[in-house]
């Protein structure tokens, strides 16, 4: 079932699709500001969350708790330290066929996964290396 998207939505659709990285909500709203397009904080935040039920936005969780948000057409994975908080991104995927055979298995729509591995960084290791 197709719905009818908002302009909110599709201008919320439009900025993701043209950044080549996540976005918190509050970085949308910055950037739709700076481009003259007049959006709430609040409009922002409900467009995002309706796009994420529709599968058309993903969303990752970092561990301060910040929900970074991008297009569903990206597909990266992250090493992110826990210490400082970089993400590197990982430049392949390991889990797509397994994300298939669910789908397949459990008659159940999938509309992005996320893989993540949190840890220390090699900055963060030399600094304070574990015991």
């Amino acid at each position: 079932m197709k719905t009818r998207r908002t302009r909110s939505q599709e201008k919320i659709i439009t900025l993701l699709n043209t950044q080549g990285r996540s976005l918190s909500a509050q970085d949308i709203y910055v950037k739709l500001r700076q481009q003259k397009q007049s959006m709430g904080l609040a409009t922002v935040y409900r467009s995002l969350e309706s796009l994420k039920l529709e599968g058309l936005v993903q969303v990752r969780t970092l561990a301060s708790g910040e929900s970074l948000y991008s297009s569903r057409q990206q597909d990266k994975h992250h090493l992110t330290c826990l210490q400082c908080g970089t993400s590197i991104p990982i430049g392949e995927c390991p889990v797509h066929d397994l994300e298939h055979r669910l789908q397949d298995k459990h008659q159940f729509k999938i509309f992005y996964h996320t893989l993540e591995f949190f840890g220390l960084c090699d900055t963060c290791l030399e600094q304070d290396p574990p015991d």
